[in-house]
């Protein structure tokens, strides 16, 4: 499981620093990333200009990880996450992502949370 947990923490550290390329450096040339109810975006250059394209929305954000659960090359975790928008207001929500890997690489990501309350 810890390493499992360090690869978590590594994906959530790109996600939190808002480093689109780090993020996408990550990704699975042929990956595939769905953001709740968002079409799919699929391949590394695609998902790496729709995450910053996102990141560029929100002033920041963080997340909690509560729990990691794992079976072979899949991946889900849990937690809560923050957005702070640029007014400096911020979002706080339940997550679930669950991931598909390929030696280490992300080839399916995919998150589950409600931040339709994000831009009103």
């Amino acid at each position: 499981m810890s390493g499992w947990a360090a690869w978590i923490d590594e994906v959530f550290d790109a996600i939190d620093a808002k480093d689109a390329e780090r993020f996408a450096s990550l990704v699975a040339e042929d990956g595939a990333f769905i953001f709740g109810n968002a079409p799919a975006v699929k391949g590394r250059k695609a998902i790496g200009e729709a995450v910053a394209g996102f990141f560029a929305s929100i002033r920041g954000l963080s997340h909690k990880v509560l729990g990691v659960t794992t079976e072979g090359e899949r991946v889900w975790s849990r937690g809560v996450v923050t957005y702070v928008r640029h007014d400096g207001s911020s979002l706080s929500a339940p997550f679930c992502n669950y991931f598909e890997t390929r030696g280490g690489s992300v080839r399916h990501y995919q998150i589950y949370v409600d931040a339709s309350a994000l831009y009103r």
